[in-house]
């Protein structure tokens, strides 16, 4: 699949700045235009594998922002973005969209610049182009607080009813107790680049691959159009040991199949992992109305009977027909892996939770901005409830 990848806010950035990290570590070809936006100039400066001439700073004259952010506030962001919509729109220009299939927008949703300017940049995009226009949105987790919550709460609707699809990522279900809040984030933008470069990036190739099953990037697209929400599952495990040392083995899970089992079962137990380990959201399977199965990896590895067995398995867990199944053949891979889609799943109670955590976030501010007027009308009063006179 050939892609646009545009990061919106700090998170959108970095997620992006690591899929194209991943892209170049392992030989995929997936990100055809890459952009970053953001409120805050510092933030901008961050990512490591994005060209200047593609980060792209919006709100530097706005008088909430001057380029230093919106400070977490989604209706700021917005607001930001609204105004230099022209300057949007300016870059966009750049994308050469016959030479994308669809475009995917990257954003946090607890942030004020991704959750507030992601649907205008998403609107703006539907707007411009019939191509199809993705969204990946990171959900906040509890630990980060009600604002977060709010934010997510607020914008999550313009993500879905905006996009051809929103794949969603829980930094509840990901985030380890004991690694720093930074080593956290540095590490689920990992995984995440990991989970949506090796689906997405299937069937691209710089010289022509044979695959008895070729994932083509319409299959994927089919699996997407679905609306809704979607998350993915992810496995792997080494196929030479000798090679997996180095940057790439850090984008890896360790996942390793009983030695001596033949490749159809590798396959099939591998699909089952991904599955059943931790999806990018955690969903009921059964409530998914499609789903995709993508296999990666070298050549001799790759199983027509095991890839079978597998997407059969997949059908009677998701209770679907609507199942795709295809190789991604990679030479000089030293990972098998499997990367399985669940599209439009509506069972997902941490979205039920984030939604109440909004409410109670809405209600202690309204606590705090009533006890705030109070105090402010205690100050300016006297006791007898005359105003003091100014000396």
């Amino acid at each position: 699949m050939k892609l646009g990848i545009i990061g919106v806010g700090n998170a959108g950035s970095k997620i992006v700045d690591k899929m194209v990290e991943f892209e170049s570590l392992t030989d995929r070809k997936l990100c055809r235009h890459v952009m970053v936006i953001n409120t805050a100039r510092t933030d901008l400066s961050k990512p490591d594998h994005i060209p200047d001439s593609q980060r792209i700073l919006i709100g530097d004259t706005h008088q909430k922002a001057k380029g230093h952010g919106v400070g977490g506030d989604v209706e700021v962001g917005a607001e930001v973005a609204q105004t230099d919509i022209d300057e949007i729109r300016r870059a966009f220009d750049d994308v050469d969209i016959h030479e994308v299939d669809a475009i995917l927008v990257c954003a946090s949703l607890g942030g004020g610049t991704g959750s507030g300017a992601g649907p205008v940049v998403i609107n703006e995009l539907q707007k411009m182009y019939d191509e199809p226009v993705y969204g990946l949105g990171v959900l906040p987790g509890k630990y980060e607080g009600g604002r977060p919550a709010l934010n997510a709460a607020r914008s999550l609707q313009s993500f879905v009813n905006n996009t051809d699809n929103f794949i969603a990522f829980d930094n509840d279900a990901w985030r380890s107790k004991d690694q720093t809040v930074g080593e956290g984030y540095e590490g689920m933008n990992r995984e995440l680049a990991t989970r949506l470069v090796t689906l997405l990036g299937a069937g691209e190739y710089d010289e022509p691959t044979v695959a008895e099953n070729a994932m083509d990037s319409s299959d994927i697209i089919r699996t997407l159009d679905t609306s809704g929400i979607s998350s993915i599952g992810y496995a792997s495990t080494s196929v030479d040991k000798a090679n997996g040392e180095g940057l790439l083995k850090r984008f890896r899970e360790d996942h390793e199949i009983e030695d001596g089992s033949n490749a159809a079962a590798k396959i099939n137990g591998l699909v089952r992992r991904a599955v059943n380990s931790r999806l990018t959201l955690p969903c009921e399977v059964s409530s998914a109305d499609r789903a995709l199965i993508v296999l990666s990896g070298p050549p001799s590895e790759l199983s027509r009977k095991g890839l079978e067995s597998a997407r059969e398995w997949i059908e009677n867990e998701v209770d679907t027909v609507e199942v795709l199944a295809g190789d991604d053949p990679r030479e000089n891979a030293t990972a098998l892996s499997a990367v399985v889609l669940l599209s439009n799943v509506t069972e997902t109670p941490r979205i039920e939770s984030i939604q109440d955590q909004a409410v109670e976030a809405q209600e202690k501010i309204a606590e705090q901005e009533a006890v705030r007027e109070e105090e402010i009308a205690d100050l300016i009063t006297d006791s007898d409830g005359k105003i003091d006179p100014v000396i």
